[in-house]
C-alpha cells in the first residue's frame, strides 16, 4: 500500500523542473501557492498610493505671499489670530483667487510648506542683498548690486537664488527689508534699524490702535448726539416758557382746556 501512495505521488510530480524530496521536512507548494506568489487583489488595494508632488508656479508663489500678507496685516484680528484660523484664512485666500480658476486647490499642508520654504530663501537672500548694498562702489546701480547680492548667495549656500519673484514681492515689508540704504539715498542709515520709503509701504494701523480709534470714532458720534439731544431740550424749555408767559398775561378768562394746560406747565416747570 505505501509502494503504490510513492509511485502515486513521484507520478503527479513527473512533469516539475526538480526533484520533490518526499522526505524533506520542507512543505511543498502547488501552482501559485508559494511564499513567492504575486500579491493578490485585495493587498494591491490596500497598499497606500502616494500622490504626485505638484510643482510650483510663479503665479501661484506671488498669490500665495499675497494671501499671508493680506491675511498677516488685518488691523481688526492681525496677531491675535490663532495658528490654525491663521493659516484657515491664508488657504481660503489662495484657493478663491481669480487667477487660479480650473486648478486643483492646495491643501493647508502644500501651502505651509511652501511658504516655510519661500520665508527661508528670501530671509537668506536678504542678508546677502544688505551685503552687496554695503559693497556697492561708485559707479554701480542697482542691477550691479542684484548681480553681486545673486552671486553671495550662490557662493555662501552654494546653490543659485531661485524665489527672486518672492523677494520682490516682500522686499518693501518690513520683515524682509534691507538695513542698509545705498549711498546718495538722501537718508540716514539705521543699523540694525529698517527703514522704508513712505511711497512704497503703508504699514498697517495695529490691532490696538484700530480698536482705540474705533471707540474714538463712538466717543465722538456719542457726544454729539448728547449736544444735539441738549439743545433740543432747552428749545423745548423755552417754548413751554413762552406759552406758559401767554396764558398767564392773558387777561381773559381761561378756558377748561387753557386751565389744565397751564397746570401742566407749571409742574413741567418746577
Amino acid at each position: 500500500m505505501a509502494a503504490n501512495n510513492t509511485s502515486y505521488v513521484n507520478l503527479l510530480f513527473s512533469q516539475s523542473q526538480s526533484p520533490v524530496d518526499l522526505d524533506s521536512p520542507e512543505p511543498f507548494w502547488f501552482g501559485t501557492q508559494g511564499p513567492d506568489a504575486s500579491p493578490t487583489v485585495e493587498s494591491a488595494v490596500d497598499s497606500p498610493v502616494r500622490k504626485e508632488r505638484r510643482p510650483w508656479s510663479t503665479k501661484e508663489d506671488k498669490i500665495l505671499i499675497g494671501a499671508w500678507l493680506n491675511t498677516s496685516k488685518d488691523a481688526v484680528v492681525s496677531n491675535e489670530q490663532k495658528a490654525a484660523r491663521f493659516w484657515s484664512r491664508i488657504v481660503d485666500y489662495y484657493n478663491k483667487s481669480p487667477q487660479l480658476v480650473g486648478t486643483v486647490p492646495r491643501e493647508l499642508g502644500q501651502c505651509k510648506q511652501r511658504w516655510a520654504r519661500i520665508n527661508e530663501q528670501v530671509c537668506k537672500f536678504v542678508g546677502c542683498y544688505d551685503t552687496a548694498l554695503r559693497e556697492q562702489s561708485s559707479g554701480q546701480n542697482d542691477d550691479d548690486v542684484m548681480i553681486t547680492a545673486l552671486d553671495n548667495f550662490s557662493n555662501q549656500y552654494s546653490v543659485k537664488f531661485s524665489m527672486e519673484h518672492a523677494w520682490r514681492e516682500l522686499r518693501h515689508d518690513q520683515k524682509w527689508s534691507f538695513t542698509y540704504l545705498a549711498k546718495g539715498s538722501g537718508k540716514e542709515k539705521r543699523k540694525g534699524v529698517e527703514v522704508v520709503r513712505e511711497e512704497e509701504v503703508v504699514r498697517p494701523v495695529g490691532v490696538k490702535a484700530a480698536k482705540a480709534a474705533t471707540k474714538k470714532k463712538k466717543s465722538v458720534a456719542e457726544e454729539s448726539l448728547s449736544q444735539i439731544q441738549v439743545i433740543m431740550e432747552m428749545k423745548d424749555k423755552l417754548s413751554k416758557q413762552k406759552l406758559l408767559d401767554r396764558l398767564l398775561a392773558k387777561k381773559d378768562p381761561l378756558t377748561e382746556m387753557e386751565k389744565a394746560l397751564q397746570l401742566k406747565l407749571m409742574s413741567n416747570m418746577l
